[in-house]
């Protein structure tokens, strides 16, 4: 068989997911951004705990939005160029600010509900909630500036969008949505009107943009069955997320906010979403070509893939540890070795659980049909940041008893 399990194989999911780590090293410095301005997060005692929601909500819309631009490259509906564009970008543009929309009221209501059960988190402070994340995901959506030229750009030159164009803007988009939402934090902690004022402007233009331009949008048979197609996903996600940001909040506690931690979280998430994707991808492929059986007794002949993936894995979470001690200045060398234990654990416990769910999911996805785009990937996404969550917890409380 093309795809049994040998060395060959080991190394091809070795060297495919450690490409996909190697962007993922933009995470650290999502991560250092919250470590920087600790202080504007600890101010809010819901901040670090929605933070989770808005990062795997701007992943999402980020795939999602890539998803559609790539397909209609490949089909030929969009040309690789602004020019004689711009109707059909507005178009494709359309949906994905109607869900983000959505999304971010979804979010904001889950939060209230989990921050009331778990972060000690009045009602009366959903305003702010709502305000401050509706604020964020819409500026968050100017990154569609930079994603449509390096889209473009790797189209033009042949290469593969998911491989190249897709990682970059993922990796940008932890980095600027991060700094979105701590901006927005410092503009709303302003004591003064003026802060609070341009962030609800922030929060309102985009959303009046919005209902102005629903009525013609709801006879739009696209707009409809993208909105409706994404709307299950983005529920799942929304809730999934909040169970990440509980986690976080545990964890921050827990480690009394230590800034290496706290630097390392988002580059962590990402990793091993990517991880889970390899697996999930590659067994989705080995499925559609009869290679692999959809069933969880055939799993035996992914071991290869797997393999390469947790080795991968394990190199970039010890680079990575090294990396969060230096940028916050706490690096020695019993945190190195306590850090990298730490995290070598969570990435033993988190590759696991998200490799069971990649691998469900793409038995799911080949038996049901289901779209990649608008569900798989989405609640695959938020179940890789709310497991590596919960294994990172797990592992710090392994190293504290230990």
């Amino acid at each position: 068989m093309a795809y049994s399990s040998s060395p060959q194989a080991f190394f091809k999911a070795f060297k495919e997911t450690l490409v996909s780590h190697f962007f993922g090293v933009g995470g650290l410095a999502a991560g250092f951004i919250i470590a920087w301005q600790l202080g504007i997060f600890q101010s809010f005692p819901w901040a670090i705990a929605v933070y989770p929601t808005i990062l795997t909500a701007e992943e999402v819309i980020s795939a999602l939005f890539s998803g559609r631009l790539n397909t209609r490259l490949h089909i030929g509906t969009i040309s690789p160029t602004f020019s004689g564009n711009m109707g059909t970008l507005w178009r494709l543009l359309q949906p994905v600010l109607t869900i983000t929309m959505m999304t971010s009221v979804l979010m904001s209501a889950i939060s209230i509900v989990f921050g009331g059960l778990f972060w000690r988190v009045a009602f009366t402070d959903f305003p702010n909630i709502l305000v401050v994340v509706v604020a964020t995901m819409n500026l968050g959506l100017t990154l569609v500036l930079f994603a449509l030229p390096i889209t473009f750009t790797a189209f033009r030159k042949g290469l593969d969008l998911d491989s190249v164009a897709y990682p970059i803007i993922a990796t940008v988009a932890d980095i600027f949505i991060t700094a979105c939402y701590t901006l927005m934090l410092y503009l709303f902690l302003d004591l003064h009107a003026p802060g609070k004022y341009l962030v609800l402007l922030i929060a309102l233009l985009p959303t009046i943009f919005m209902i102005y331009a629903l009525p013609r949008n709801i006879h739009d048979e696209e707009f409809v069955r993208a909105v409706k197609a994404s709307m299950l996903g983005l529920t799942l996600v929304a809730f999934i997320a909040n169970v990440a940001g509980s986690v976080l909040q545990r964890i921050n506690v827990l480690t009394n906010s230590r800034k290496e931690i706290l630097t390392v979280y988002p580059a962590s998430i990402e990793l091993v979403g990517d991880a889970g994707s390899v697996i999930g991808s590659t067994a989705a492929t080995k499925f559609a070509l009869g290679l692999l059986k959809p069933s969880f007794s055939a799993i035996r002949g992914h071991v290869a893939q797997l393999s390469g993936a947790w080795a991968t894995s394990a190199i970039s979470f010890a680079f990575f540890s090294i990396s969060s001690l230096l940028l916050t200045g706490t690096f020695t060398l019993h945190a190195f070795s306590t850090l990298t234990y730490t995290l070598l654990v969570a990435n033993a416990i988190a590759l696991i659980l998200t490799v069971l769910v990649a691998y469900a999911f793409a038995i799911l996805t080949f038996q049901k049909g289901l779209d990649p785009d608008h569900f798989v990937v989405p609640v695959e996404t938020s179940i890789a940041g709310a497991v590596t969550s919960i294994a990172l917890l797990a592992a710090l409380l392994l190293t504290k008893l230990i």
